[in-house]
């Protein structure tokens, strides 16, 4: 989890600022990190979008992970060339694991994404702390980096 976290202050460092606005509907592609899997976003605005994901892990127990998040994305926090922007906002995670309760709780999201000029993908950074609720309350950590496609 520590390289998580000096990747993400690191990208931070040597990305400069942006001028940045996107509302292209729906967006799949992938997360690698903790969940690995699916990812989904649908824009709302062209500062506001609701994200997804969707994982499963095979070590040790089966489980699988699903959360849903609104996020801000703040994009004059750059300044750049680059359509790069800093987004953050509050979720709710479930995950099941083999033989275990299901686990339901509150996640918030602090990324990144870089949207290459003229194209239909997005490449972000994250890291999400949760609090699990249900069936006991716990502390854990997610984090990942992934992009996506995006139909319209």
């Amino acid at each position: 989890m520590k390289k998580l976290y000096v990747a993400v202050l690191l990208f931070i460092a040597l990305s400069g600022t942006t001028n940045f606005a996107q509302s292209r509907g729906f967006g799949l592609g992938v997360i690698i990190g903790s969940p690995t899997g699916l990812s989904a976003k649908y824009w709302t605005s062209g500062t506001n979008a609701f994200d997804f994901g969707l994982g499963y892990s095979f070590e040790k127990r089966s489980r699988m992970h699903i959360h849903g998040d609104y996020l801000f994305h703040s994009s004059n926090m750059f300044q750049t060339s680059e359509n790069i922007a800093l987004y953050y906002g509050p979720g709710l995670r479930m995950k099941f694991k083999e033989d275990e309760d299901a686990r339901i709780g509150f996640r918030g999201v602090l990324g990144l994404v870089w949207i290459p000029r003229g194209s239909k993908v997005d490449v972000f950074i994250e890291i999400a702390p949760i609090m699990d609720l249900i069936p006991a309350t716990e502390f854990s950590m997610n984090g990942g980096i992934g992009f996506r496609f995006f139909f319209n």
